[in-house]
């Protein structure tokens, strides 16, 4: 059955206490230029996909994952991200193989693949991100 929201465009909003410092962050550590810019807020393309930094009083959670981007080589992304100082956490879930930063998820959506491997860190402002890589 078709819904009103079946060909809507999702776009993710990350909130901010600080723009001008997440800028920083997501320019200097994840190599990402806004595209666009509007009083309180930024706006970015990755692929297909946009999200939005805006200005917020609110604290990021940081207890769940936010944002996550799909990569093809989450070891080359990770070394990348790391090497431009991005710190990446610790993760310790139970059932779940962990190789340093590095997490294996069996099961994953069929058509992605068998499984997915996976990463954490936090932005400028404590928004947790993820990364993840289908495994086949």
């Amino acid at each position: 059955m078709a819904g009103p929201l079946d060909s809507a465009h999702v776009v993710t909003k990350i909130p901010c206490r600080d723009l001008d410092r997440a800028r920083r962050f997501y320019r200097d550590r994840l190599g990402l230029e806004a595209v666009e810019e509007r009083e309180g807020g930024l706006r970015y393309l990755c692929g297909r996909t946009e999200f939005h930094l805006f200005l917020s009083s609110g604290n990021a959670s940081g207890t769940a994952t936010q944002m996550g981007f799909e990569v093809d080589d989450l070891d080359r992304v990770v070394a990348e991200l790391r090497a431009r100082g991005v710190e990446f956490e610790e993760v310790d879930v139970p059932g779940f193989k962990v190789e340093g930063e590095i997490v294996t998820v069996p099961g994953n959506y069929p058509s992605k693949g068998r499984g997915e491997r996976g990463a954490f860190f936090r932005d400028s402002e404590g928004n947790l991100l993820a990364l993840g890589q289908a495994t086949s």
